[in-house]
């Protein structure tokens, strides 16, 4: 992801020169969160932010902070089981969000008599599915719109990547901001993981909806780990202030 340096208005079109400059040739451009395409080349945004690309995506969208969360099409999320039928899952995203259809045999390896049984109040980490109905710039929800459908696999290979059933640890809500720094890795500037991992193990899994999965193998690190980061995130930390942060949590254990 590259670093946004381009501050955008509803409105505002975005110059060619300004979206991203994609790897392969053939990748079709992909507009996230905040832009919109009017035929036959305008794109414009539709929020105040910060522009950002990827160019190994070929990939546009804009960065900020809302108070709600939107379903685009390949977000990893983090869903909770609310009920089960026939052939689905009845997932909930947020309280604010309709809710999503995951596939029993959208796992890896899935068939009839294997697919996992997730009773309700099960967390899943999952990605959010391209539909028919989807577009450019996010799901057609409301009257007439398509359902938010989830997959655990890539299509390409089958395979989960990562993704599936959570099982123990804890769930702690943070911004939209914050995840999709966490999610852009080192570029998103949140160094707070990565200095408690040098001394503590956990696993953590980070959904775009605001949500923040930890295991850290007992509650008292799994506290420390989710409790850092709603710190960071409340308090916008730097770098250096997040060291502090590091260097309390881990005098405290």
């Amino acid at each position: 992801m590259a670093t946004a340096t381009t501050i955008l208005l509803p409105g505002d079109q975005i110059p060619p020169e300004s979206l991203p400059k994609p790897t392969n040739a053939k990748k079709p451009l992909t507009l996230g969160p905040g832009l919109r395409h009017i035929p036959p080349n305008t794109i414009t945004a539709t929020i105040a932010g910060a522009l950002a690309t990827d160019n190994k995506k070929n990939a546009a969208w804009i960065e900020y902070n809302s108070g709600r969360y939107t379903p685009q099409p390949h977000d990893l999320i983090i869903a909770t089981v609310h009920a089960s039928a026939a052939e689905t899952f009845t997932c909930t995203l947020t309280p604010h969000t309709p809710p999503a259809l995951l596939p029993h045999l959208a796992f890896e390896g899935a068939t009839r008599k294997t697919r996992p049984i997730l009773p309700p109040g099960s967390l899943v980490y999952a990605r959010v599915s391209p539909s028919p109905s989807s577009t450019t710039s996010g799901y057609s929800l409301g009257a007439g719109g398509a359902p938010i459908e989830l997959t655990c696999v890539d299509p390409s290979t089958g395979k989960s990547d990562g993704l599936g059933p959570l099982k123990g640890g804890m769930v702690f809500p943070i911004s939209l901001g914050m995840s999709r720094r966490l999610l852009a890795g080192k570029k998103g500037g949140v160094i707070v993981l990565e200095g408690l991992a040098k001394k503590v193990g956990f696993e953590v899994a980070v959904g775009r909806n605001g949500v923040l999965w930890v295991d850290g193998g007992n509650v008292k690190t799994t506290l420390l780990v989710g409790r850092a980061v709603q710190e960071v995130d409340e308090k916008g930390m730097g770098e250096k202030e997040q060291l502090w942060v590091v260097e309390r949590g881990l005098r405290g254990l």
